[in-house]
């Protein structure tokens, strides 16, 4: 009979591409890993990885089978939870995904009331680009996002939690520092530093900016907002910055300012599969995130 573990330790060994990397995930050693795979292939009668000096890498048929692997231990996951739910819904771990440009300006506003309201539910949070959350949201290997909606999460529960202005930051020698306000004429021929590419806060903010004549400064993308910052600082183009990234900031060398009333929005959602069993303590995250923004 084949068992779980085995499952569990072919799709590291997809997963990492190495047989050390695979042992240490799994926690177990290498050698055992090893084992239980080839005993694996022999139950099955078929070779799943190829094994070469520089790594390993499936063959056909472990490229064919998988996609259902993952699917297994996904069911059996859900199995877990579903059962755990029917104890106690709001206790357990919670796997949490938010990107870089929301993470470390959203948490601090919202995890003292998490932990304080959920107490007996343990808060695993992961940081990474959308794209990445959004196919560990599909593995199973999160159980909830927090990140602005995209139309690539139509097949996914979404609940809304708020929406989030994007501001103008430039330097404080910049001609636009002195506005209070400004509106979609003021970017035209104005030079944007932006995020680099996978990062969607980039695809929501430059579409606006060209949109309204502003180009993009091509020698230079961030990795993250905090380089952004510094950019801007020294007057060398100007950013479009979330609301909650612009008050997290206190500098003396930038300026935030305010759009008009075509001011771009973040769409910020809670993302979840929808066929997870574990509604209830999503929909009370909901709730609670919306009424400390509300």
């Amino acid at each position: 009979m084949i068992k779980l573990k085995d499952l569990q330790y072919l799709i590291a060994v997809d997963d990492f591409k190495h047989f050390g990397q695979a042992a240490n995930a799994c926690h177990v050693s290498q050698p055992t890993l090893s084992g239980q795979i080839k005993k694996l292939e022999e139950q099955l009668d078929l070779q799943l990885i190829e094994r070469h000096n520089k790594g390993v890498m499936l063959t056909a048929a472990g490229e064919a089978l998988i996609q259902q692997a993952r699917d297994i231990l996904q069911k059996v996951n859900q199995f877990e939870q579903s059962a755990q739910a029917l104890h106690d819904p709001f206790a357990g771990d919670l796997h949490v995904g938010l990107i870089p440009t929301l993470a470390p300006y959203l948490l601090p506003k919202i995890m003292g009331e998490l932990n304080q309201q959920l107490p007996d539910i343990d808060f695993y949070l992961h940081e990474d680009k959308t794209h990445i959350l959004l196919e560990r949201l599909h593995k199973g290997e999160v159980d909830c996002l927090i990140l602005p909606y995209m139309d690539t999460m139509k097949t996914l529960d979404c609940f809304d939690l708020f929406k989030e202005p994007l501001t103008l930051a430039v330097s404080k020698d910049h001609q636009l520092a002195s506005k209070a306000v400004v509106n979609f004429d003021d970017l035209k021929g104005q030079e944007i530093l932006a995020l680099e590419d996978g990062h969607c806060l980039r695809e929501q903010t430059m579409g606006y900016c060209f949109a309204a004549g502003a180009e993009e400064n091509q020698q230079f993308r961030a990795s993250s907002l905090e380089t952004l910052r510094f950019m801007v600082s020294v007057n060398t183009g100007i950013t479009v910055m979330p609301e909650l990234a612009a008050k997290a900031d206190h500098s003396a060398n930038l300026c935030y300012i305010p759009f008009d009333e075509s001011a771009p929005k973040r769409r910020i959602v809670l993302v979840v599969r929808s066929n997870t069993s574990r509604f209830p303590l999503m929909r009370k995250m909901v709730s609670l995130i919306k009424t400390i923004f509300n």
